[in-house]
């Protein structure tokens, strides 16, 4: 008979366990684990950004805000390394490859300044999910959160095994994000209630394809599952 959790570690009494979709459980130690907030930037969250004015329906994308409020808290105090990323581009737009520019969109004047160009005003965090002093604080010219970041460095000294993913958008930075840390070995969980889309259907086929092929990437749970699973040591 196994010893071994379905998340493929030995049990751990210093680890908690997350209840996941199809009966699956997500099994992780907090000081090993980091939980990684995505792009929850002004130009996509707020109503005075890029998306909100442009009408692109930010309301599918804002409650997840009061989610990852709750989350947070929770992490912190178990230990869980917090690291937060933001989409932008270097002021000269240097980094911006020949694709992204012919899309025409970064860089082109907005309502909080140039669009995704680092130090505008609309590429800041939106003031409910500003980083803590320490945390870190990725800013990747792409989607990944790997592309051109310093962020596997960064697992790699915290000693970080386990990913949990949260942000926007589900299809598009938290996809590309989770794919890189499948292949580089990261156990990733998302949480579907911390993910969103400005097209429902999009985020429901993501969760589709992260079950696929024998739940090829990953585990899916809730903010709330996590949170009673951080919470189990402190009663």
């Amino acid at each position: 008979m196994s010893t071994r959790s379905p998340a493929g570690q030995a049990p751990d009494p210093a680890g908690r366990q997350v209840a996941c979709w199809a009966d699956r459980r997500f099994a992780f130690r907090p000081a090993a684990t980091a939980l990684m907030v995505i792009d929850m930037q002004k130009d996509f969250l707020s109503p005075d950004g890029m998306a909100g004015r442009e009408g692109e329906g930010i309301q599918i994308l804002q409650p997840i805000v009061p989610r990852l409020q709750r989350l947070l808290p929770a992490a912190r105090r178990a230990g869980l390394e917090v690291i937060h990323t933001r989409e932008g581009f270097a002021p000269d737009l240097s980094d911006l490859s020949p694709l992204r520019r012919d899309r025409g969109t970064v860089g082109v004047n907005g309502p909080l300044g140039r669009y995704l160009v680092r130090g505008e005003a609309g590429q800041d965090f939106i003031d409910e999910l500003r980083p803590r002093p320490g945390e870190a604080v990725f800013d990747k010219p792409g989607f990944s959160a790997f592309f051109r970041t310093a962020l596997a460095d960064h697992l790699q000294r915290k000693g970080v095994t386990h990913l949990i993913l949260t942000g926007v958008t589900t299809q598009c930075c938290v996809q590309s994000t989770l794919r890189e840390a499948v292949d580089r070995g990261y156990y990733c969980l998302l949480l579907e209630d911390c993910c969103a889309a400005l097209d429902a259907w999009l985020h429901r086929a993501t969760l589709d394809t992260i079950q696929g092929e024998g739940h090829l990437f990953g585990w899916i749970s809730d903010s709330e599952t996590v949170i009673a699973a951080l919470a189990v040591h402190d009663r």
